[in-house]
């Protein structure tokens, strides 16, 4: 696996500098910037807080499941990135303008858009009337990560099939 994620670099580069010259737009720029910030964690813990008050015992239930689904999204996360070593766009073709600082080193997978789609996956299990704030959100944020020269495509594919599984799978053992 990691050789292929390796000649994908090649491949991907165009739409990588594709997407991320959408950047150069100041605007856009902080936009995508802020939608990555908000996706590092603070949006999906205030929802996680504002739950129980809001649906009480069902809102502690469906928080509590985002926070274990989001540990081991977290571990999976780890291990794969650890291991694949891929490296990031803006390291491997200098035109990619890197416009946020990077969490870790490694670009495989897109951790910010696993954790996305598990957290909307299972918190739309409980309360699918949230669907109309956390899916814009969650499509934001897999596209942030390209615009911003973070990731490939691949990486948020990767990030997007991986959340969904896993919170699937938390979904079946409930």
């Amino acid at each position: 696996m990691i050789p292929l994620l390796h000649r994908l670099n090649e491949a991907e580069i165009p739409l990588c500098l594709f997407f991320n010259r959408m950047s150069h737009v100041q605007l856009i720029n902080r936009f995508f910037a802020t939608i990555s910030r908000l996706g590092d964690g603070i949006f999906w813990y205030v929802l996680m807080l504002i739950l129980p008050p809001l649906y009480g015992v069902q809102g502690l239930e469906a928080a509590l499941h985002m926070l274990l689904t989001s540990t081991v999204v977290l571990g999976v996360y780890k291990l794969l990135k650890t291991n694949t070593h891929r490296i990031r766009p803006f390291h491997y073709d200098e035109k990619i303008f890197q416009n946020v600082p990077a969490l870790d080193q490694f670009s495989f997978p897109s951790g910010h858009t696993m954790h996305a789609v598990s957290f909307s996956i299972v918190l739309l299990s409980y309360f699918p009337q949230f669907a109309w704030l956390v899916i814009p959100f969650t499509f934001f944020v897999a596209l942030s990560r390209v615009v911003l020269g973070l990731h490939y495509p691949s990486d948020v594919i990767a990030g997007v099939l991986l959340g969904t599984f896993l919170a699937i799978i938390s979904l079946t053992l409930t």
